[in-house]
């Protein structure tokens, strides 16, 4: 094999394993990530309380800081003018427990009372989340699970 030949090789590889260290770094340094969203809403029932429960994990290469929750219903304002990170900002945090590595599975609870269930707009309702990584990063869904309220 020639010299420029070998050259040659020897300089591909190194592309080569350079673009897979790339991917590799870009992979490990992965941006906030919600999966498996689910809302389980229960209407209360004569003197017994009803609640709602929120599940989502939350994956995120340098930790998860937080993760807010906000339901609303999609008749609100803010299905008009767009729910934003400042809306969230006072909302309630879920709980969040290690179920992987740099994954947390976060459950959020809320009591649903008689009196909150008559006041409540019937229909369509959706659940945003908002995560926050240790390095500051945010994520915001919107629509990360839904509910009807009958």
């Amino acid at each position: 094999m020639s010299r420029r030949v070998a050259l040659s090789v020897v300089t591909g590889v190194v592309l080569l394993g350079g673009a897979d260290a790339f991917a590799f770094a870009q992979a490990a340094d992965q941006a906030l990530v919600l999966t498996h969203g689910t809302a389980r809403y229960t209407a209360p029932d004569g003197d017994r309380n009803g609640s709602l429960v929120f599940v989502t994990d939350v994956t995120a290469s340098s930790g998860v800081k937080n993760v807010k929750v906000l339901a609303w219903p999609q008749d609100s304002s803010f299905a008009k003018k767009g729910l934003t990170a400042k809306d969230m900002a006072a909302v309630e945090s879920a709980d969040c427990k290690p179920s992987g590595q740099d994954t947390v599975r976060c459950t959020y609870t809320a009591e649903v009372t008689g009196n909150d269930a008559e006041s409540s707009p019937r229909g369509a309702w959706h659940v945003a989340v908002l995560a926050t990584a240790l390095d500051g990063t945010t994520t915001l869904d919107t629509e990360a699970a839904g509910f009807t309220v009958r």
